[in-house]
């Protein structure tokens, strides 16, 4: 749903939500104050029924948000970890690959080796603009081809070969899975709970009665946290989008000390 934050700074994004927040609030509170406070008011327990329902409904407004914030982030980390998987499968795959005769040793390890750049500098830029990328899956098929031609006749060699293949399928796993979050997220349904729900909050804290200075303070202060925690949501919503996002520093560590070490 806030698929457009991911194209600009996080800082700016930031300060766009936060100002948004505080401006919305602000403005809401002189017009209750010019216009409606005293048709709310016109009962001495306004105020008081007032500042009930908002303490009511900022708690279970609260543990949406909480909920959704703990649920982003470890997103977030899974993502990660699966990176991170899938570097180390590549590690595992090209060490393996070692155990292998000439020639078929060197063409392994140098169509893993375009593989792995081709994850970094094709595959990434598009997943950071959301898309799937199909390009890895040729050379994965390629690769897997002309590692099924190699045919072992001594027991080593085939123990090297099993372990190998065991290594292949764990990097066409954890691809997979890196591939499937590219388009993970929170479902619009919910951002627009999460909508509804703050312009609940901001419309009650603008209904309240107290002098004009504390008034635009504290909920300056309120509309201030409460946008900075959706900004928060948002930004780790989609792991792969934006400058808050799971880079591909795994793989390429891997690629430069081990692949392109020679």
């Amino acid at each position: 749903m806030f698929y457009w934050i991911y194209d600009h700074p996080t800082g700016y994004i930031g300060a766009l939500f936060a100002f948004v927040f505080v401006a919305t609030t602000s403005l809401g509170i002189l017009f209750f104050r010019r216009r409606l406070r005293s048709w709310i008011h016109s009962e001495r327990r306004a105020n008081d029924m007032l500042a009930l329902t908002l303490a009511t409904v900022s708690v279970l407004y609260g543990l949406l948000l909480g909920l959704l914030a703990v649920g982003t982030y470890q997103n977030f980390s899974s993502v990660s970890d699966i990176v991170t998987r899938e570097a180390s499968s590549l590690a595992a795959l090209y060490r393996d690959l070692g155990g292998y005769p000439q020639p078929i040793r060197g063409n392994l390890r140098g169509k893993l080796r375009e593989y792995t750049r081709d994850v970094i500098e094709e595959s990434w830029p598009q997943q950071r603009r959301g898309i799937v990328s199909r390009g890895g899956s040729d050379r994965i098929t390629t690769f897997y081809d002309e590692l099924l031609t190699y045919n072992p006749t001594e027991l080593s060699r085939g123990i090297v070969y099993a372990e190998t293949l065991r290594q292949f399928n764990n990097l066409v796993e954890t691809r997979r899975s890196r591939l499937a979050n590219v388009t993970t997220g929170i479902p619009a349904v919910m951002w627009w709970v999460v909508a509804f729900g703050a312009v609940i909050n901001i419309a009650l804290i603008c209904m309240l009665d107290m002098e004009v200075q504390v008034h635009l303070l504290l909920g300056g202060a309120i509309s201030l946290f409460l946008g900075i925690v959706i900004f928060m949501i948002a930004a780790l919503d989609n792991p792969f989008r934006g400058e808050v996002s799971v880079g591909p520093d795994p793989i390429r560590l891997v690629y430069e000390t081990l692949m392109n070490s020679k």
